[in-house]
């Protein structure tokens, strides 16, 4: 009965449960720096995952549920993000350029110095976004919702912001030349030496009238 201990052990070992192993979604495998161009990640529930340095370029992120996700420098460029759910998810220095956001709830949002330029955010919910030193040059932000959103410091030349509401965002040293705020609300909004040089503001509410 010598081998009885070790048969004991083997017996009382537990297995490797499946929910050790990384969740897989369409081939996709949701992880740290995986690489997952044009992936089918589609109503996908990402929410708490941490997709960090992840290449997601082109995917197909539609509907997909990523609150609380960590997308800390993953690349996003031309992604399919309309009516995602990002509040809360971690952006900082993700590439975003091309992305399409259009509807998706991106609510107080950590996205420190995130790239997305040319980006389309129409009627997007950014509220209480941490954007700060953000990249969003060409952007389309068209009735797009940033009430108390932090701005400092964020480049958005060229950007179009028509309708956007901008009420009590903080707008400090924020980088407009260029850019379409025709009909935009910016009332409450903290200005100081923000840059609006160039900048169409047709029937805004709350915009500089020094740079007319």
């Amino acid at each position: 009965m010598k081998y009885l201990p070790l048969l004991l052990t083997l017996a009382c070992t537990p297995a490797l449960a499946d929910d050790d192993a990384p969740l897989t979604i369409n081939g996709c495998t949701i992880a740290q720096e995986s690489q997952c161009p044009n992936a089918n990640l589609r109503n996908a529930d990402l929410s708490n995952q941490d997709l960090r340095k992840m290449n997601l370029a082109g995917a197909d992120l539609r509907g997909a549920n990523l609150r609380h996700a960590r997308l800390d420098l993953a690349n996003l460029e031309k992604a399919r993000l309309q009516g995602a759910n990002l509040t809360r998810a971690s952006l900082q220095q993700s590439n975003l350029r091309l992305a399409d956001l259009r509807d998706a709830r991106l609510i107080a949002v950590q996205a420190w110095g995130m790239f997305a330029q040319g980006a389309n955010f129409e009627n997007a919910d950014l509220s209480a976004a941490y954007l700060e030193f953000a990249r969003l040059s060409g952007a389309k932000l068209h009735n797009s919702k940033l009430q108390a959103a932090d701005l400092e410091m964020t480049w958005l030349s060229k950007a179009d912001l028509k309708g956007a509401n901008l009420a009590d965002a903080n707008l400090q040293e924020a980088k407009f030349g260029e850019s379409n705020l025709e009909q935009a609300d910016l009332r409450g909004s903290r200005q100081h030496y923000a840059n609006f040089q160039d900048s169409n503001m047709q029937g805004c509410q709350g915009c500089p009238t020094t740079w007319d």
